[in-house]
Order: C-alpha cells, then structure tokens, then sequence
C-alpha cells in the first residue's frame, strides 16, 4: 500500500529515543523529510546520526514545555522545509509517587510535560497546516493509562494523558476546515530501556500475563500506527483514539485467551 508520504515533511517531538526515535525512522522509511527535537543535546545528536542514513533529518534542542522555544522551532522547520505535513507530539513524563503526595513543582511540572507540550504542539502545527493546500495531519501520543490509571505510583500521569485525548478532539473540530485531522495514539507497555530501567521485571511479568498477545509491544510496532494515521490511507480518520496495547485490560481473566482448552463455564 502506497501511504502517500514520499516527500512529506514530519516533525517528531522528543525523538531521540524510544517511541520517538522509531516513529521518527518509521517517517524516513516512508519518504519523508523530517524534522525532530529533544531537550538532551547529546542524545539529539546520536540520533540525529542514525536517521541521517534513512533520510533527510533536521533537529533542534528544543524545551517542549516551553511555548517560546517550540515557535522558534516551527518556524525554524518551516524556514528549513517550506512546509509541515504532519506533526508528533511525544513528549511526556510520570512522577512516580502518589497523587496524594505532589507538591506544586512535582504537578507543575507533570502538566507541563504530559499536557502544555502538546498544547503548543497542536498550536503550531495548525499554523504552518494552514498554508498547505491539503492540510495536514497531528498525532498526539497518550497512554494506555489514559483509560487505565494507574494506584500508587505515576498517578496524575493518566489523568493527563487522558486530558490529550480530549485535546485532540477539540483541535480536530477547530482545524476541520482545514482539512488537518488530529488523532490520538494510546502506546501500551512498550519495550523501550526507560521501561526495562524503571520498572522491574516482577511487574513487567504481571503486565504481560493481563495483556492477549502476552508480551510487550516492541517500540516500531507503535510508530507503525502513528504513521499510518499520518497518511493518506488514513485520510477519513480524524477525532479519533486508537490503542496500541496488545489487548491489556480488556477482559477479566486474560489468561483463559491462551488456554486453547478453555473450561466451559
């Protein structure tokens, strides 16, 4: 299937790693032109050398949270391009402690990355859309814990990312007219190295084992979908919240699903 992407510009917000870095390469294995940026200079760098042999790259060190430093970026993109089709917003991060115990830096903080960012995002590539005679088309990267919150750790997490999909909604009526669509992209356990780091292997192994495909997703299997979106394939798609979770928390008792002699009830 040809996704119409052959020379499209697509600007990736916090790629330099994980989710971002593989949706980053998923844009340049399609044809695109693209545009990424981080807040760590020296892992932009790095990644900035790897997609370089996929395709065209531009990057910038960019504070996401920072409305003033993502319009010098855009409108840098835009300088570099002549255009932005399709815009990423990545950028997030947990606090990992109870809601009951954030101080007012810990959730000014945790806003600013789960949700400004992508506020400001959804801003500016609206604005640059605007001036292409097809439109555009914004993804914005959510959470399974967006449906699914999380107890007694990385609490107010899914409240915010849950917010995003709400966002997403709102700039898909308000960019309608010009055929920008905006979607959501709910990742669930994805096995990028903050993951293994950050959370050990015991609840790793419980996650998997209440997820249908018993296992974690890996992270290309999470660009693929929002690249897709992206496309022209997806061109009737807008509003819209798509869960890449492998199944997780849909039904009571996922271990009866690998049972090939499941016991009649």
């Amino acid at each position: 299937m040809d996704l119409g992407l052959q020379n499209k510009v697509a600007v990736v917000t916090g790629a330099s790693k994980g989710i971002g870095f593989e949706i980053a390469k998923a844009f340049l294995q399609e044809g695109c032109r693209l545009a990424i940026c981080a807040r760590n200079d020296k892992s932009l760098q790095q990644a900035h050398s790897v997609l370089s042999e996929y395709g065209p790259v531009y990057s910038q060190v960019v504070d996401a949270t920072s409305l003033s430093e993502m319009e010098r970026f855009g409108e840098s993109v835009y300088e570099h391009y002549q255009s932005i089709d399709c815009w990423v917003n990545n950028v997030g991060g947990v606090g990992s402690r109870s809601a009951t115990l954030f101080s007012q830096t810990d959730v000014d903080k945790v806003v600013s990355l789960c949700f400004s960012s992508t506020v400001y995002g959804c801003q500016i590539a609206g604005l640059y859309m605007k001036k292409n005679v097809e439109g555009g088309s914004i993804v914005n990267i959510s959470s399974l814990a967006a449906r699914c919150p999380t107890a007694g750790r990385s609490t107010l997490y899914g409240p915010l990312k849950a917010a995003v999909g709400h966002l997403s909604v709102t700039f898909a009526a308000e960019l309608a007219a010009w055929n920008i669509r905006v979607n959501t992209v709910l990742p669930g356990f994805t096995q990028t190295d903050k993951v293994l780091e950050s959370i050990p292997e015991q609840e790793r192994n419980r996650v998997e084992q209440r997820t249908l495909i018993q296992r974690m997703a890996k992270p290309e299997e999470i660009a693929r979908p929002v690249v897709f979106l992206c496309s022209k394939a997806a061109s009737y798609i807008t509003a819209t919240s798509l869960e890449v979770a492998g199944g997780r928390e849909v039904v009571l008792n996922p271990e009866i699903a690998h049972d090939k002699e499941k016991p009649a009830y």
